[in-house]
């Protein structure tokens, strides 16, 4: 088995509480963020007395059509899209997940990875408790079912839960008929609130509330609880590392290009990465090439900084598979050639900058250099717009193993030779931090750095002072 080498993110996920429906609303603004998940999604609306459920494996309007929307007539609920980055591709994983407790019904969905999720359920199970999925989401749903038995305040069962979890997750939650949304104390991964349609919400992107006609308002901070309802928003905050770790690559790569993030526009941090890139690797050139969609904003900076012209040169076909399952290494070739085509016109006989936003395991990287040189390109050099990346990810980006990462222990110019590229430039470590604009101490940069914001066994903690520092 063979899966095309792209960076898989972990899922997206939207509360909306509206004095209207919200069915429809979960259902476009799943749409929306579908690029945070295309393997299965789901949404859970408050019916009366129950959590009603759509969900299934898939992209979200073959899951959904609007006969059964149109039957769900609550107007509060949760949705959800995603990867499996913890957990297999499987229907019993599908979320938002629901179970009864004392307190009625609870539908939850997590963006992020829970990293003491599998000791958790270990103990548990040798205290008796039983599990249906191999999600670590399932986990933080039985453990906040059991908090509402002991204290029934939604609230402290949260609190609860969050000093039991370790980890990075953006969540929403559904207790009975009240909707939550609650960020991890690092702010891994983002979570926003915004006015929807005469309501509240709380989303992984901003672009829901511009593509839906509401309003963005402001990012939910590390550690806090947010409660939308159709009048406004409570929060609550819990204890709090005053450095945050948001995740680099929702810049780089994850999140669209229209979205805020934490305050930053991604399309600008994008394009000035772009421009970073030209003074960091300048090169002789002819055209400037993005890999799309991801590489289009570097390419772009890249373009206007050196003033090397911009050109659309692969065409990508969005009717493709993210994902093949090809064990043959020509088939291999065929999957890329099948998502990207060139305009020869704009190749052929030049000297090519080709921009990107990394190189996972090169894999994919020499079949898109392949398919220039076959157009006609004289030269290729590739640019990335990040550092190389040389370690796991272990909070939700399915980087697993070290063994995976073509940068691992290798020049510059072993890469450009083993992806066949006349060179390589990366990013700069402190050029990423400029452009992104929120420091060194507020970001995560652990698949870059082998340094993380929190303990994990085997590896070490960023800002740890070495033993020669004493």
């Amino acid at each position: 088995m063979w899966h095309v080498p792209k960076l898989k993110e972990a899922c997206g996920v939207i509360g909306i509480c509206t004095p209207e429906p919200v069915a429809e609303y979960l259902y476009f603004g799943l749409r929306i963020i579908q690029h945070r998940g295309q393997e299965s999604a789901g949404i859970s609306v408050f019916e009366e007395t129950h959590h009603a459920i759509l969900k299934g494996m898939g992209l979200v309007h073959q899951i959904m059509n609007k006969d059964q929307l149109s039957n769900l007539k609550g107007n509060r609920g949760i949705g959800h899209v995603r990867y499996s980055t913890f957990g297999v591709s499987a229907l019993q994983n599908v979320q938002p997940f629901v179970v009864q407790t004392t307190n009625g019904e609870v539908s939850l969905g997590h963006n992020g990875e829970i990293i003491n999720a599998e000791a958790m359920r270990n103990d548990l199970k040798r205290k008796g408790w039983a599990f249906i999925t191999s999600s670590d989401s399932e986990i933080i749903i039985r453990l906040l079912a059991n908090e509402l038995s002991i204290h029934a305040d939604p609230v402290k069962s949260i609190k609860n839960l969050m000093g039991l979890i370790q980890g990075s997750y953006s969540l929403t939650i559904m207790i009975g008929d009240r909707v939550f949304g609650v960020r991890d104390p690092y702010a891994i991964r983002p979570l926003c609130v915004g006015k929807m349609n005469g309501g509240w919400a709380v989303a992984s992107e901003s672009v829901v509330f511009d593509n839906l006609d509401g309003e963005l308002v402001r990012d939910v901070e590390g550690g806090e609880i947010v409660e939308v309802t159709c009048d406004g928003v409570k929060s609550w905050k819990v204890p709090s590392p005053k450095e945050k770790a948001h995740c680099m690559f929702e810049w780089v790569y994850f999140a669209r290009p229209d979205s805020v993030i934490d305050g930053r526009l991604v399309f600008e941090v994008r394009k000035n990465i772009g421009k970073k890139l030209s003074k960091e690797h300048p090169t002789q050139a002819d055209v400037v090439i993005p890999i799309p969609d991801s590489g289009r904003a570097h390419a772009i900076g890249f373009s206007e900084e050196s003033r090397i012209p911009y050109a659309e040169g692969l065409m990508k076909n969005r009717y493709v598979e993210r994902t093949f399952i090809m064990p043959d290494p020509s088939e291999r070739v065929m999957g890329v050639m099948l998502k990207l085509n060139p305009i020869k016109k704009e190749i052929e006989g030049k000297r090519v900058i080709l921009c990107d936003d990394s190189i996972i395991r090169g894999t994919t990287m020499k079949q898109i250099v392949h398919i220039l040189r076959k157009a006609g390109a004289k030269e290729v050099h590739v640019r990335i717009g990040s550092p190389p990346v040389v370690a796991p990810c272990y909070l939700g980006i399915d980087m697993k193993t070290r063994h995976q990462f073509v940068a691992t222990d290798r020049t510059n110019k072993e890469i450009a030779d083993i992806i066949t590229a006349d060179s390589v430039g990366y990013l700069s470590l402190g050029g990423l931090v400029e452009c992104i604009g929120l420091g060194d101490r507020n970001l995560c940069l652990g698949c870059l750095t082998g340094e993380y914001p929190m303990s994990i066994e085997g590896e070490c903690v960023r800002f740890q002072k070495k033993i020669d520092s004493f």
